[in-house]
Order: structure tokens, then sequence, then C-alpha cells
């Protein structure tokens, strides 16, 4: 029974460390949003395209809505005190395919911007 615990103890942890730690890049294809109108309203697409650069420039989190699964990640800069590269908001509400490293933390998932092709 002592053993069974601490195999399902340690199972957790592996589990735990595995999900905030991504191992390799990843490639992701999806749309750039702006997570305030697609979270309230769904809204995306060229048509939202202004107001989803105005609701990011104004600071509100750009994300990736992952073609197929409809996944939201929320998109990070590569480094600490940076901001996302000119690319993202070049392309917002285009499909685009995101190198990057994916973390989950608390039912959140975010994604580093390596790569915007």
């Amino acid at each position: 029974m002592r053993k069974r615990m601490i195999f399902g103890v340690l199972v957790g942890l592996l589990m735990v460390v595995g999900s905030v730690y991504a191992a390799e890049p990843i490639k992701i294809k999806g749309e750039i949003i702006d997570t305030y109108c697609y979270g309230l309203m769904g809204a995306k697409g060229e048509s939202h395209r202004q107001c989803a650069i105005d609701c990011i420039k104004a600071g509100i989190s750009a994300g990736l809505l992952e073609d197929g699964t409809g996944k939201v990640y929320v998109l990070l800069p590569n480094k600490d005190k940076t901001g996302l590269p000119k690319e993202v908001m070049d392309k917002i509400a285009h499909v685009v395919t995101i190198t990057g490293k994916v973390y989950t933390k608390g039912g959140s998932q975010f994604l580093t911007v390596e790569k915007v092709e």
C-alpha cells in the first residue's frame, strides 16, 4: 500500500512538472486573435482585424486560435521583459504557423513566440 502511494505521488509530480515545462519547440497553426473580443464575443477574422489590433495595442493579450481544435494559446514573448515580435502585430487576424514552446499553468495554455510563418 505504501509503495503504491509513493508511486502515485511520483507520477503526479512528474505530470505537474511535465505540464509546466515544455521540452522542445513545436509548430502550431492558427489565427492570431485578441483574447478579449474572442473570449467575450467570439470575434475573429479579417472583419475584426482593426479592432483586434487596437485591443492588443491597448494591452489586451494576443492569442493563437488553433486550427482544428479551437484551443486558444496566450502568446508570450520568447524572453522576459520584451514584447511580442513585430510579425505578430503584422499578422493579426491571419492564419499563421507559430514555432514556440507550450506551457500550461492553472488551466491556461501559453505559447512563446520564437518564429512566425
